[in-house]
């Protein structure tokens, strides 16, 4: 009798607890093709692949090469939400069937931003379902030229792309650093592509009018942002010397802080571990992918040359001033790439650079590098950063930065 009343209990309990709630949906593993809705109604496409790993949901985000690790997705019933790793978003979405329904949100210092965001499971293509004809092949360098609506602001950069077929992956350089990796599709006499890395969401389009000419293209960033482009090619195309774009003052020949380590813990140029080294100050922010890109370098390059006299130090300066969040981001982006070389908290925001580093004649962007010899003299500043998506530039680069630190470890 006792067993019966423990058995009957049980199936009550059970009953209960399903009756909670309609029971849980999976999320379907193998290749999905996501879009975000801007507010001009343009779609920003992206392809991401889901696979179970230890018991978990694990998600890569693709655009061409690269493949974005997302391993934070919980599930509950039949919604999904889903972190993006390092820049504060995250997707929201409820499951339907082989479908997904929801917003995109970016977590910024004073307000939420959201894009309308659907998936559909089993789709592997991008921009078209089909390959489609195109007599036009846009693989190389173009010189490019972005241009604000109100035509008052203008942007040099410099395109470079590879087409396989009507397949068109590569990017944009500009002074300030890359638009990443680019993924998309030459159709007809029209050019396509995208990128989302969980911070930005990229859309360009253009007509080709020929093998030499891109024109009424449109930059869409994000959901509201259109900036018009057009592009010539140019195999020759260059950018200004990504050294001479920021220095000091005149007359100065150092720069000096003191700021807090993650721990708490304050950290100056003036303190033994820096002295007699070859110092790299690195100026950053949680919410900077190109800073990402040069942090996946500089952990690594700081555990290879750290032994012969090497130190490198990160300067975060967040979108807020809230100390605490600043500390959740950037012990976010420490954990990421395994980074042993001290993050300090500024307590600056991203435009306040100036204020914080009284030497410099002038700041940029995002992410900087200050490189310092043995005796605390500024030798290089290196002003953005070209990551592994722009292929020959990032490999010149890394290159050449380490023959720079060769060369002032032998003075």
């Amino acid at each position: 009798m006792k067993h019966l009343i423990l058995i009957i209990s049980a199936l009550v309990m059970t009953q209960l607890f399903n009756g909670c709630g309609s029971p849980g949906k999976d999320l379907k593993n193998g290749v999905w093709r996501g879009t975000l809705k801007t507010d001009s109604l343009a779609e920003i496409p992206f392809n991401f692949e889901v696979s179970d790993s230890a018991g978990h949901k694990l998600i890569y985000i693709i655009n061409g090469q690269e493949k974005l690790k997302v391993d934070e997705i919980s599930l509950v019933n039949d919604s999904i939400n889903i972190r993006l790793p390092l820049f504060d978003s995250e997707i929201k979405a409820g499951i339907e069937g082989s479908t997904l329904n929801g917003s995109w949100v970016r977590h910024l210092a004073d307000k939420d931003v959201s894009m309308p965001f659907n998936a559909e499971h089993g789709v592997n293509w991008r921009f078209f379902k089909a390959n489609e004809n195109t007599k036009f092949n846009v693989g190389g360098r173009w010189s490019t030229l972005f241009i604000s609506p109100d035509g008052k602001d203008t942007t040099v950069a410099v395109g470079e792309f590879v087409q396989d077929k009507t397949k068109i992956t590569g990017t944009f350089l500009t002074t300030t650093g890359d638009y990443r990796f680019l993924e998309g599709s030459v159709s007809d006499d029209k050019l396509f592509l995208s990128t989302f890395d969980g911070s930005h969401a990229f859309l360009f389009t253009a007509n080709i009018l020929s093998d030499s000419t891109l024109a009424e293209g449109k930059f869409y960033a994000g959901a509201s942002s259109v900036e018009n482009w057009t592009a010539e090619r140019d195999n020759k195309a260059l950018l200004p010397d990504a050294y001479s774009i920021t220095s000091l003052k005149k007359g100065l020949h150092k720069i000096e802080f003191k700021f807090d380590d993650l721990h708490g813990k304050p950290v100056s140029l003036k303190d033994d571990r820096f002295r007699n080294k070859v110092v790299i100050v690195q100026f950053l922010g949680s919410w900077c992918p190109n800073c990402m890109d040069e942090t996946a370098y500089l952990a690594p390059f700081y555990k290879k040359y750290k032994e012969r006299g090497v130190e490198v130090v990160g300067l975060a300066y967040e979108r807020t001033p809230d100390v605490e969040k600043g500390r959740k981001n950037v012990g976010a982006l420490q954990k990421r790439f395994d980074i042993t070389y001290p993050l300090l908290l500024t307590g600056y925001t991203n435009k306040e650079v100036l204020k914080s580093i009284p030497a410099l004649d002038s700041f940029n962007a995002f992410p900087t590098t200050i490189i310092i010899d043995k005796k605390g003299v500024v030798r290089k500043i290196h002003t953005g950063f070209s990551g592994p998506g722009t292929g020959t530039h990032y490999v010149d680069f890394t290159k050449e930065f380490e023959k720079q630190i060769d060369g002032l470890l032998a003075e």
